[in-house]
Order: C-alpha cells, then structure tokens, then sequence
C-alpha cells in the first residue's frame, strides 16, 4: 500500500501515551459539552445542518498549503521545511509555525518501503484541504449525543470524539466529500502527527501568548486487520486545546455547516467562516467590507499565484460561490488603482443572504441564552 495507508499498531499504541486517561460515561454528559452539543433551531433536520465555529482556531491559516504545492516544496529526501505564516484576527498580530509530519511509504501487500540503503521511505505532509474536511467532520460528529467528549478537568482539560471510520466516511459523503478509508487514516495521521505553533505578537491583548500543540492531540485507532472484520470498530481523536477551551469558555458560534461543507473551494470555505467569526451584526442595512489584500494575507491561499490577476480571479471566484450558495445576497467589487492603473487592491462590500442573516441572529441568541 502507498503513502495512504497509516501507522503501524505500535505507531498508535504509542499513541495512547498522550492521553492521561480515556473519556468514560461522565465525559460524554459534561454539562459544557450539552451545551456545546445544544443548537437553537426548530426541527430535527435543521439540527443536522448545524455545527460550532471555533474562537482563534478557526481564524488560523492552518490548511493553506495544497497538495500539489507541496509536491514542489519538498526536498529529494521528501522532508518539508517549517512552514511560517502571519495573519490577523480580530486587531491582532499573530504567526502560526506548522511543522509537517512523516508518513512511512508501504507498498501494496503493506510492507515498509526501503530504499536502497535500507532506510524506510517517509513523505512530509501539510495538513491541507482534506483535513481540513475531515476535522470539520469530527467536530459535527462530536456535537451528536454519545460521541462528543469533555474531560473537564484542569489543568488538563481535554476534549474529543469516539467515531468509526464508517461514521467519518459517510459524514463526509453526505456533504458531497467522499473519501476512501485510506485516504480517510491518512488525514486523520497528518492530523495527528503535524505539530502547530500559534504566537500572539501583541500578547497583552490576548489571552494567549504562545500554544504549541499537534492538530489533534491524541489519536486511538484499529489496524488494518480489524478494520477488514469490523468497520464500525471505533476510534478516539482528541482536539486542539483551543477547541476546548472554547467549548469551556462558551465562544463558539453554531453556523450552517452543511452549507460551508457545500462549497467547492477552499477558499469560499474560509470566507464563509470569517464572515460567520467576525459578521456577528448582519443586516441587509449593514454591510461587510474585506479587501482582497486582507484574504492574501489571512487566508494564505493565494500566494501561489505568480500573477496578481489570477490571484484576483481566484478571489473573486471564491466570493461569488458564497453568492451562487445563499450565503450572500449580493456583492459589490471597487478597484484601488494607483499609477497607469495599476491595481493596488480590491474592496468588496458583501451584502448578507436573507438566510445569513437569520442564522447570525439565531447564533446571537443561542450565545446570549448561554451567558
């Protein structure tokens, strides 16, 4: 098998070491946790459209770099570098270090590559656009009763979910992402084994001021052998300390996630979700303006691009999918041009969906019931 395949039993019973115990039947009934599970809305099948925003982790470029870029980063012995990137949120500075993790290479009866000389052959991965799925899957699997986990105990609170590769794998399906199981094991391995620096260069004016931690904590899974006796054996995934923390400090937001799992690009992805951050006032009467310069250098997505235009292209292919999807009513594009027309950027005043604006308010409420 390929580089698809994940680790070895030893690989994830060492795994288990990172967990100080495992979540039992009072984790999984945390009066946060009901709350974070809670949705306000009024029919079952609503309730299935919903999931939580996280505070800060959402806000972070952290699946920026694609599958294909990476291919032309990494070096003849397939290592990545550490990746470095800066953004803002909400007035502040921050610079996230993403460190890429080695998956060991297999061939297809499932023994260990070698090269010549005998060393296992390993390939470095960014978590990217599959992740990013598969962690958004997660987290909606969590928000069902029975699955989701808060073990809230300071001050090593921590908080997860218990799922089968089944269950993610049908989860991502339904919302038009499917993915075999072994693409399935190898994003929850990069998930597992990438290790995520985030500093805050203003640290006074927020709580953090430096958190280093893998995308998920821990991982718990079964072998390839039990795998082909019982898919539904299940599986355990810690999140990020940021996604506990905010399940603690009730931050989160609930937004229309069958919705953002809709869209076609990562980068309307992302847009979506700053606006449901950070366009906690929608109205039809109040607008959301971004720059184009703002989503390059928050996103992260578009440096690639070698010419400004397509970069632009790409930019406004994104906001318009949130157009064509009802996340957006309409929108507006002014140009800032400088000498012989140059483009210096690109405003664009969003005006929200009817829909939008009622899940905002919905999400308001939901949060203010909270408090």
């Amino acid at each position: 098998m390929g580089a698809n395949e994940s680790p070895s039993e030893e690989s994830r019973i060492s795994r288990t070491k990172m967990v100080a115990r495992l979540p039992v039947a009072k984790d999984f009934k945390d009066p946060q946790l009901c709350l974070f599970q809670n949705f306000l809305c009024n029919t079952d099948n609503e309730r299935q459209r919903l999931s939580n925003s996280i505070e800060l982790w959402d806000a972070v470029p952290r699946y920026s770099i694609s599958r294909q870029a990476m291919t032309k980063m990494r070096d003849e012995h397939g290592n990545l570098p550490l990746l470095q990137l800066d953004f803002e949120y909400r007035g502040t500075k921050f610079s996230a270090s993403i460190q890429a993790t080695q998956i060991e290479e297999r061939d297809e009866k499932g023994k260990s590559k070698r090269s010549r000389d005998g060393k296992l052959v390993t390939t470095a991965y960014y978590p990217s656009s599959n992740e990013e799925l598969v962690e958004e899957a997660l987290r909606k699997l969590a928000v069902d009763q029975e699955q989701g986990f808060l073990i809230n105990k300071r001050p090593t609170a921590r908080s997860g979910v218990v799922f089968s590769l089944y269950q993610l794998r049908e989860e991502l399906r339904q919302r038009g992402h499917s993915r075999s199981f072994d693409e399935i094991k190898l994003s929850l391995d990069i998930l597992s084994g990438s290790n995520i620096k985030i500093t805050a260069n203003s640290p006074t004016s927020v709580d953090l001021s430096f958190g280093k931690s893998n995308y998920l904590t821990a991982l718990i899974g079964v072998t390839r052998k039990d795998m082909k006796i019982d898919a539904d054996k299940k599986w355990m995934a810690q999140f990020h300390p940021l996604v506990t923390e905010c399940m603690d400090s009730l931050s989160y937001r609930q937004f229309n996630y069958h919705q953002l799992m809709s869209h076609t690009t990562q980068l309307a992805r992302w847009l979506h979700k700053q606006l449901i951050l950070k366009y906690t006032f929608a109205s039809r009467f109040k607008t959301f303006e971004i720059r184009f310069s703002t989503v390059k250098r928050d996103s992260a997505m578009l440096d690639s691009y070698s010419r400004p235009r397509d970069a632009h292209g790409a930019c406004d292919i994104a906001i318009n999918e949130l157009v064509e999807h009802g996340v957006l009513a309409e929108l507006g594009r002014r140009i800032e041009a400088g000498l012989r027309g140059k483009v210096l950027d690109v405003v664009y005043t969003l005006v929200p969906s009817n829909e939008f604006v009622a899940e905002v308010k919905a999400a308001n409420k939901r949060l203010e019931e909270k408090l």
